[in-house]
Order: C-alpha cells, then sequence, then structure tokens
C-alpha cells in the first residue's frame, strides 16, 4: 500500500485559487491597452493619426504635442489637497495621525488622485505591517490599474476579490486577495508557488477603488481625458503640424525672374548655380536681354500663420469647455484681460468639479483608515464613531473675504470665538491651526501664571505686620 501525502495548502493553490487568479487576470490585461493609451495622452506621447494629404513623406517622422490632457488632470488634481483625518466627535485623533504619518499618506494621496483622474480609478490596498513589531502600524498603499484590479459587488458596494501583478527581478509576482486571506504567489515554470498566507480573517476584502466619474451602470470610473479631449488634441496636433510643415515650405518668401537669361544663374565657369546660391545670392547684377530690357524680379506673398493658430485658439476654447478650464489656462488669451471676478467666475466649474471628487474621494479614503483601524485592533471599529478627512479649500477665495465671513460668524454668536471651525473657515490649514491652538494654550498658561503670582502678592501684603511709631497709638 501506499501513504497518499496531503497537499500543502501554504505551498499551492486550490483550484478555484487557480480559476480566480486565471480570471482576475484577463480582466487585468483586456484593459491594459486602454490604459496605454490614457497614458500616452497625459505624457503626451500618442500617435497622432495623419490624413495624409497635407504632410510629405520626408517630414513624417515630425511630432508635434499639446499638453492640454495633462493641464487639465493636473489643474483638478492640484484643487485636491488631503490635509488630516480626525474624529466627528472632535476626540484625540493621534491614533490617526500615527497610522497617516507612517504611511506618508498625504503625499501619497496626490499620486492617488492623479492616476484616478488619468485612469478613471485606483486602488487601495490595506495589510499588516512589515516592520517585525507587535505595535507596527498597517499599511496603507495605492496601487495603479495598470498593475491591478478587482471583482465588484454592485449590491453590497464591496469587492469580492482582487488581484495585484507585478514582475521582480524577472520573476512574475501575483497577490491575490480574498476576504479572509491574501495571497502571494510567484510564476514558476508555468505554475504558480504559493510563498505567504496572510491570514487576517476580515470578513472583507482589504482592497478599496477610488473611481473617478462613476455611473450606476459603471461603477469602474471613467478618465478625465475623455475620447472628445482625445479628439481635439490630435486636431490641434495636426494643426501644429501643418504651421511646421509650412513653415518649411514658405518660410523663406519665394522668388520668381522673368525675362533672365541663362547666364544669370551660372557661375564665372560656366556652371549652373545651385537654387540655394541662387536665392541667398539674391541675383545682385542681371543683364538686359538683346532687346535692352531689364529681367522683371519680384517674391511671392510670404506665408502668414495667423489662419491656423486662430483656430489652435478655437480648439483651446473647445478644450477649455471641455475640461472645466479657464480659457487662459490653455494658453487661450483675449485683447481685453479678464478681471480677477471673472476668473473666478471661469473657475466655478473646476471647482465644482474639486468639491465632487473630494466628496468621492474622501469616501475611499475613511474606509481605507478604518480598514487599517481593523487591521492594527483585530475589531471593526465602532460604526458610532465617524472619521472626517480634512481637505482644503479647492476654490481659490481671497483671504479678505474668508476672514470677515468667519469675524461676522464669532460676533452673532453662531461660532465661539475660540472654535477651530473659524480657523479653518479663515483658511488656515491643519498645521497652522494647531500651531494657534498651542500658542493659545501657552497664553492661557501665562495668564493664569501671572494671575496667581498677583494673588500670591496680595496674600504676602496682606499677612506682614504694620510698622509701629513707638508710642502705641499707631500714629507715627
Amino acid at each position: 500500500m501506499t501513504a497518499t501525502i496531503p497537499e500543502l495548502p501554504l505551498l499551492s493553490l486550490s483550484p478555484d485559487e487557480l480559476d480566480l487568479i486565471t480570471a482576475l487576470r484577463t480582466d487585468l490585461l483586456s484593459s491594459r491597452f486602454k490604459l496605454d493609451l490614457l497614458d500616452a495622452y497625459f505624457n503626451g506621447e500618442q500617435i497622432v493619426r495623419d490624413l495624409g494629404i497635407s504632410i510629405p513623406p520626408q517630414l513624417k517622422g515630425l511630432h508635434t504635442v499639446i499638453g492640454w490632457p495633462r493641464i487639465g488632470v493636473e489643474a483638478l488634481e492640484q484643487r485636491l489637497d488631503l490635509e488630516a483625518f480626525r474624529w466627528a466627535d472632535g476626540s484625540d485623533a493621534s491614533d490617526l495621525e500615527e497610522i497617516a504619518e507612517a504611511n506618508d499618506l498625504f503625499d501619497e494621496a496626490s499620486l492617488a488622485h492623479l492616476d484616478a483622474l488619468t485612469y478613471g480609478r485606483e486602488y487601495v490596498t490595506v495589510g499588516s505591517g512589515d516592520c517585525g513589531t507587535a505595535d507596527c502600524p498597517p499599511l496603507i498603499t495605492f496601487e495603479s490599474p495598470l498593475d491591478m484590479t478587482m471583482f465588484w459587488d454592485a449590491r453590497s458596494r464591496m469587492a469580492t476579490a482582487a488581484l495585484r501583478e507585478c514582475i521582480e527581478d524577472g520573476v512574475r509576482l501575483v497577490t491575490l486577495y480574498l476576504p479572509d486571506e491574501t495571497i502571494h504567489a510567484a510564476e514558476v515554470e508555468g505554475g504558480w508557488e504559493v510563498f505567504d498566507r496572510d491570514q487576517h480573517r476580515l470578513g472583507v476584502v482589504p482592497v478599496l477603488r477610488m473611481a473617478n466619474r462613476q455611473r450606476t451602470a459603471d461603477r469602474v470610473g471613467k478618465s478625465e481625458i475623455t475620447p472628445e479631449v482625445m479628439s481635439i488634441t490630435d486636431a490641434g496636433c495636426r494643426r501644429l503640424m501643418g504651421i511646421e510643415v509650412q513653415s518649411e515650405f514658405f518660410g523663406a518668401p519665394q522668388r520668381y525672374i522673368l525675362g533672365a537669361s541663362e547666364s544669370a544663374f551660372q557661375d564665372a565657369e560656366g556652371n549652373a548655380k545651385s537654387a540655394w546660391d541662387t536665392y541667398i545670392g539674391r541675383v545682385l547684377a542681371l543683364e538686359r536681354d538683346e532687346d535692352g530690357q531689364v529681367p522683371t524680379v519680384g517674391a511671392f506673398t510670404a506665408h502668414d500663420p495667423s489662419g491656423q493658430t486662430k483656430i489652435i485658439d478655437l480648439y483651446a476654447r473647445i478644450m477649455a469647455t471641455q475640461l472645466g478650464l479657464p480659457p487662459h489656462m490653455l494658453g487661450y488669451t483675449s485683447d481685453n484681460p479678464a478681471s480677477a471676478d471673472a476668473i473666478r467666475s471661469s473657475e466655478a466649474m473646476l471647482v465644482k468639479k474639486a468639491e465632487r471628487r473630494i466628496r468621492r474621494f474622501g469616501a475611499t479614503h475613511r474606509d481605507a483608515m478604518r480598514l487599517a483601524l481593523w487591521v492594527r485592533d483585530g475589531e471593526p471599529p465602532d460604526k458610532t464613531r465617524r472619521i472626517e478627512a480634512v481637505w482644503r479649500n479647492p476654490a481659490t477665495p481671497t483671504i479678505a473675504a474668508q476672514t470677515d465671513a468667519a469675524v461676522k460668524l464669532a460676533q452673532a454668536g453662531i461660532v465661539p470665538a475660540e472654535s477651530d471651525v473659524l480657523l479653518e473657515m479663515a483658511g488656515f490649514t491643519e498645521d497652522q491651526r494647531r500651531r494657534v491652538a498651542a500658542e493659545r494654550r501657552r497664553a492661557q498658561g501665562a495668564k493664569i501664571l501671572d494671575r496667581l503670582a498677583q494673588l500670591g502678592e496680595q496674600d504676602d501684603a496682606q499677612q506682614s505686620p504694620e510698622p509701629e511709631d513707638g508710642d502705641g497709638d499707631g500714629d507715627f
């Protein structure tokens, strides 16, 4: 009889896990081409489709770039500044600050926002820290959709499984995220070898999706670089390429000579001059013909690119509408400069888009922080305690207007003068508000010490004996 050796679950994948990895990898690879195309437009590396009419074969390698997609995406991302996390009930948030600082969360969040706006989505993973100590803070990482995908349950609005794939030192690695464990495996001879299983037992997949421009029928998200933006970018690049081609042919005014003899285009030895020598020499002297007539010399009108630049300005205005940007951000200027109020009015659409992204992305950041507390403590946080993500104001109001509104609220007694809410309304950052609070505590402490010193002096004065005059009547 031969003994049956049980298969070690630590070193191999189950059939269900293999099927899940195959399905997730298929989903990941199916969207790779579209994501690479969006990345090319963001980086200005897209291949502009040539109509094959106005560009000669000699200039097929000419490449022109208009960075409008990058400007549109970065202009929106620059208004999404995550500053802090805090408990909504006002309690001490040092535990949230510790997790955020350990993961460099505020700097990493800007990268996540940029990817979410460019690709339409970004992923957030939460896991145990790898510092090797018991009090190690949980690990929060942001993953690109080029390397990660997930299966989503629309009813519960939660992930059912997720996969991350990468190549390190020539070895393909995958990480499979499941509700009760996270599996790390490497590709070996066409199969997969498991080298780690994290039995977290959370009951939920520790992966979140930061989606941009969601719809009820499309929870994956859409990029800010829409097909309309791509089309206008291609049209602008072709127009710039046309200007380059025309400058090659018509940058120098073309000349004509009528009635000149053949000798005018020959050197002293009777050899024909090249076209360039004839042009730069400007034919300084021409002989009269046998009838005594002087040859007629003239020049064609040089090319004027102003017509092309007006078309590019038209594209800039159309692009500004698509991206929700003021036209001056895309280089379009008019003869009459816009006033400050007009500029703020033109930024209204951009500000509103930023506020919507703050609401959507803020929910993802709060859920990630709650998952991190769950991983650290081993149990889910109390649902009655709500976490708030603090963002900088995406608008650009004047400091005077913000301060005036805060002062009026304090004077009306709606908000206490010492409230942190007033400082936030006045435009103070989280660090500035902390410094103001610390200075207030020091000032209050100094006042208390001064008051105590005054009371001590009064007590000493009352306890000191009165001087006598010597005759016992108390008079001097």
